[in-house]
């Protein structure tokens, strides 16, 4: 990159456009910026997670998203490029099957909550949705791969296992909900 973010501000986007990365202008809330700023964000929010105790296998998987998901913008930024393939995909439904063997199976719908790391998996997993809608979103109007979106789809589910794997990590269970808990029985 050598210098290239030498000057932060440029002025360049004060009209209310800004540049992709093949050089075209767009305006700033076109559906391929907002589908940027999704995957920022999710990227931001697994740094979150990040700065949490987390056990070592967890931490390698999510050092290794961040990488994927700055590579998924790149994507996104550039109309026609392909960054993540299915490879990509596949070591997720592997990380999938890793994390989710070990723990119990599920039979309830569980609340995000419990530690602060799972909460910040679940928040992380919420933003991944989204993500995952604006890039659908985009792809209506515009050639996005399959392998994002995919992508995207197995991430969310990613991380609501390791929001479970967390919340046991800091000697928590699951968060289980409990329909009508707030509605008094006469």
């Amino acid at each position: 990159m050598g210098h290239r973010l030498s000057k932060i501000y440029t002025r360049t986007g004060d009209a209310g456009e800004t540049g992709l990365g093949d050089g075209s202008r767009v305006p700033k809330n076109h559906l391929r910026i907002v589908t940027l700023g999704d995957i920022d964000e999710l990227n931001s929010s697994i740094g979150s997670v990040l700065a949490e105790d987390l056990p070592p296998g967890v931490r390698e998987a999510l050092e290794g998203i961040q990488h994927d998901l700055f590579d998924l913008g790149g994507e996104v930024s550039i109309p026609g490029r392909i960054a993540l393939t299915d490879d990509h995909v596949l070591r997720l439904e592997g990380l999938l099957d890793q994390f989710n063997g070990a723990l119990p199976p599920l039979k309830e719908f569980i609340l995000p909550g419990g530690s602060r790391a799972s909460s910040a998996a679940h928040l992380a997993r919420t933003i991944c949705r989204r993500a995952e809608r604006s890039l659908i979103a985009l792809a209506g109007i515009d050639q996005i791969s399959t392998s994002g979106r995919l992508y995207l789809n197995r991430l969310s589910d990613l991380l609501f296992v390791l929001g479970r794997v967390l919340n046991r990590h800091a000697g928590r269970g699951d968060v289980l909900w409990q329909p009508g808990k707030t509605v008094r029985k006469s």
